[in-house]
């Protein structure tokens, strides 16, 4: 069976050797993993692939080859969560009845809004009008709604166009150094060194050459110092939908802080709007207006945004969309402002490329920014990104 999967991986392209399928083999005979695929998984990545770049290619081998294999102890003692339960009430809906629930539009989903936390008193669950949970009510989590406000709950049909909860995030750790070669080896190609008046250092070989030729009588050569000129600004998406983005994230922000010199970097949740952050544990009372950062960083800055651009369009397009506060201004407004201000920028989008064309945020992103200038955060979509700001 491992003979198997090993000639598998080989046809793939990874080409692993005979001395680390014995390696492998080795590790199973001293019992380091047992009765876990996903332990077993691991192994066989940390043997038998050499490259983290072939990371994802490995992965399709190794679902394409145990396909239909199951986990032994697949965990028949874990109870069943609650909020499964609550969200059959979802399930049990036709699609006839799905379909004929309408959707109420922005301004009249807000203006009912209103006038139910002024009548509303108690409690209530699978109904179709009040804030609650389950039913078909546009107000509350564990329901089905074309079109609502999800309150509380964790969410998971991804329609309500307004999320209404505080929510708390971690800073992401610029430390971490697993997995971020190949993405400095990228952020490098946008470097450039300016010598135009920059301090003269003494250049050792032309010195040696110089005094050779000078018979022996010293001839010392000086040349400007070079210092990495490139200048970025780097918004991260945190929160929600970005959390399962995290380590590829942490990656990307370290190897930045790495690569460049000249590096400024902000929060923001979803879409940027009037002001950003520094820190996630202090967001609600240290924030940067973002005319602070237009009038502060000068127009040769490169601006990288990083986020899935996955949320509700209104968020994008509506004044007051944001999930946690009345935003006066739609965030196209102020996205428009930054484009404007830092003509070279790109966004590296975590999500995969072909679900971007039926995701209408990403469209509306899209449409904001221009086609050709999201990427995926992929190391070819990095490649290609570098490639795009450098011009």
């Amino acid at each position: 069976m491992l003979f198997g999967f090993f000639l598998t991986l080989r046809a793939a392209g990874l080409k692993p050797g005979f001395g680390e399928f014995l390696t492998l083999l080795e590790a199973l005979g001293k019992h380091v993993v047992l009765f876990s695929l996903d332990d077993f998984y691991l192994l066989a990545r940390a043997t038998l692939v050499k490259d983290e770049t072939q990371y994802d290619r490995y992965d399709r081998a190794f679902a394409a080859y145990f396909k239909g294999v199951e986990q032994v102890f697949a965990g028949f003692d874990k109870e069943i969560p609650e909020e499964w339960l609550r969200l059959e009430a979802m399930r049990l809906l036709s699609e006839e009845e799905k379909a004929s629930l309408e959707a109420l539009g922005w301004d009249k989903l807000m203006e009912t809004l209103r006038q139910r936390l002024e009548e509303q008193k108690e409690r209530h669950q699978g109904g179709n009008k009040w804030i609650g949970t389950g039913g078909t009510s546009p107000f509350g989590h564990g329901g089905f709604n074309p079109e609502g406000i999800r309150i509380g709950g964790s969410g998971g049909g991804k329609r309500a166009v307004k999320v209404w909860e505080r929510r708390e995030y971690r800073n992401l750790d610029d430390t971490v150094e697993l997995g971020t070669r190949n993405i400095k080896l990228a952020l490098r190609k946008l470097r450039r060194f300016a010598r135009e008046g920059a301090p003269e250092v003494l250049d050792l070989d032309g010195t040696i050459e110089r005094t050779a030729r000078n018979a022996g009588w010293l001839d010392l050569k000086m040349v400007p110092e070079r210092h990495n000129a490139v200048k970025v600004l780097l918004f991260l998406d945190v929160g929600g939908s970005m959390d399962p983005h995290v380590k590829v994230c942490e990656e990307l922000f370290s190897a930045c802080k790495t690569e460049f010199k000249h590096l400024e970097y902000f929060y923001f949740h979803n879409f940027v709007y009037e002001s950003v952050w520094k820190d996630n544990a202090r967001r609600h009372s240290e924030r940067i207006p973002l005319y602070d950062v237009l009038h502060k960083y000068t127009p040769d800055y490169r601006v990288i945004f990083v986020g899935d651009a996955t949320m509700s369009p209104y968020e994008i397009l509506h004044p007051g969309g944001s999930v946690e506060h009345w935003n006066e201004e739609a965030g196209a407004v102020w996205f428009k402002r930054l484009l404007d201000a830092y003509p070279r920028a790109i966004w590296l989008n975590p999500e995969p490329e072909e679900r971007w064309e039926y995701t209408p945020s990403i469209q509306a992103t899209l449409q904001l920014l221009g086609a050709d200038r999201m990427f995926p955060l992929t190391l070819q979509g990095l490649d290609r990104g570098i490639r795009r700001l450098s011009h």
